[in-house]
């Protein structure tokens, strides 16, 4: 089952003989910091091989809303109905609810966090990591996160021996 907020775009996974992540590495695409010139940062392809692109014109997996709760292995639907899942993957689009720092004055209008390059703007050691463009094209995920994450260690580190 799978929820979209916006239609999949797709990225293809092989260019000139090479792997995307190949040419992103090679070119420096994916370590750019880019993310603090963003003021909407671009929606996230989907980088795929022709599979995930073939499964979801076929509607594999099938699209529904997401389900309001579970128990066990089953799912709870919003119209009352149960059912029994094998799996239940939340990866895909993923966007941080990030609601409860509202009353810190932590996020702007739109409910994204005021930061720049992941350190708080109006927090002194409040930080963040995984968001999307929050450096590079490459922040929210596997090949970015860390990165990141040994950058902001390293910057509240710095803060805490300072204070």
């Amino acid at each position: 089952m799978s929820r979209a907020r916006h239609p999949v775009r797709f990225a293809r996974q092989r260019t000139l003989g090479r792997d995307l992540h190949w040419w992103l590495t090679r070119t420096g695409l994916d370590l750019l910091p880019v993310g603090r010139f963003l003021r909407t940062p671009p929606a996230q392809l989907v980088i795929d091989d022709g599979r995930y692109r073939a499964a979801v014109t076929a509607g594999a997996p099938d699209r529904r809303p997401v389900f309001t709760g579970v128990d066990g292995a089953k799912v709870t639907w919003a119209d009352g109905g149960r059912e029994v899942v094998d799996a239940i993957l939340l990866a895909t689009g993923y966007r941080p609810d990030l609601g409860y720092l509202a009353p810190l004055g932590a996020l702007d209008a739109r409910g994204h966090p005021r930061h720049r390059e992941g350190i708080s703007l109006t927090h002194s050691a409040l930080a963040y990591v995984g968001l999307e463009w929050q450096r590079s094209l490459s922040s929210n995920s596997l090949r970015g996160v860390g990165r990141d994450a040994a950058r902001i260690a390293r910057r509240l580190a710095a803060h805490l021996a300072s204070s």
